[in-house]
């Protein structure tokens, strides 16, 4: 974690907040209680006219009120007028058209953070290494922020921790300092790489806790799951040049524990549908919005496969999701591997 002495700085920044979703609203309305001008900036000129008419976001987070100092745009050209900051939030699969689409008109030197949790499919990259792929943005010039931070929890002002992580201190005090708010605690740490894949691969393990659950295969399982889960996450992230302490932190364990155990997660509830007889489409059709866990499940079997890191859990979890493999079928298998030491 960064050493630092003075209290967060009170400067004013103008921020463009990339997304549309609960989340990118949450952040949008700490931004502007902390006094922050910030653009609200929507893919669909459609739901950011609904937002500016209703002030609220009534598709992904009713009943929350917005900020009459939050701009709602759709318009690309003027998206990053006067930005000094900008915080992306759309799904992982989707980061790389929309940031094509922005492209010429963001700066190259304009510090973005990312809240995206995932792996791509295909180039396996993660959301930041996705943005300076799109963007040739300085690497210095990137962060993540990530933990268990469940949107309408936050949104109620409910107490919540997570940490913001970047090679280049700076960014990362300016992200702590803007969004930092009496109920939504941000710290700072240097692993970029274990922040993004901690908050990636917790998504597999919570479809597969869903599962469990719907299941009702108790509270042993899931407790063995997230142990376990854990383990396996922690491996790839040492292969991948992760540090070991990110995985015990709110990045790792924190949003691993709210992610499988929270009714409020999509990954968790697509997984507990999984668990009580639908197919994948099915659960998905459940379920409103995107669901990172299942395009990340397959990322994340062939980045294990590229590391030589064995994965067991999340190989299971893939074989259910896409090769049509019964749930209790197995998990039979995995308790009959061969028994080694813990």
């Amino acid at each position: 974690m960064f050493a630092r002495t003075s209290m967060l700085t009170t400067t004013t920044e103008h921020i463009t907040v990339i997304g549309d979703g609960a989340w990118a609203t949450v952040c949008a309305v700490m931004l502007c209680e902390n006094g922050h001008r910030v653009r609200m900036w929507s893919p669909f000129a459609e739901q950011a006219a609904d937002m500016r008419g209703r002030r609220e976001n009534a598709r992904f987070l009713p009943g929350v009120a917005l900020p009459d100092t939050l701009e709602v745009t759709a318009d690309d050209a003027h998206a990053f007028d006067g930005a000094t900051l900008v915080l992306h939030t759309t799904p992982t699969q989707f980061i790389r058209s929309v940031w094509r689409r922005l492209r010429e008109h963001c700066p190259n030197t304009l510090p973005i953070c990312s809240v995206s949790k995932g792996v791509e499919n295909r180039t396996l990259m993660r959301p930041t290494q996705i943005l300076l792929d799109v963007l040739g943005v300085r690497e210095g010039n990137v962060c993540a922020l990530s933990g268990p931070s469940i949107a309408p929890e936050v949104a109620a002002k409910l107490p919540a921790t997570v940490a913001v992580a970047a090679e280049n201190s700076a960014i990362a005090y300016r992200v702590q300092s803007a969004i930092t708010r009496p109920y939504f605690r941000v710290y700072t740490n240097t692993d970029l790489i274990g922040t993004e894949l901690a908050g990636a691969t917790k998504n597999v393990i919570a479809i597969a806790a869903g599962i469990l659950d719907g299941l009702r295969a108790g509270d042993n399982a899931k407790a063995a799951l997230l142990t376990r889960g854990l383990v396996e996450i922690t491996r790839l992230g040492l292969a991948m040049g992760a540090k070991s302490e990110t995985f015990a932190g709110l990045a790792g364990m924190g949003d691993l524990v709210t992610t499988c155990i929270s009714p409020l997660g999509r990954n968790r509830t697509l997984g507990e549908a999984i668990g009580r007889g639908a197919t994948l489409a099915e659960a998905q059709a459940q379920i409103h919005g995107v669901v990172e866990g299942v395009a990340t499940t397959a990322s994340v079997v062939e980045l294990a496969q590229r590391a030589d890191v064995e994965m067991p859990l999340t190989q299971a979890a893939y074989e259910v999701l896409f090769n049509g493999k019964g749930p209790r079928e197995t998990i039979a298998g995995l308790m009959a591997r061969p028994m080694k030491a813990e």
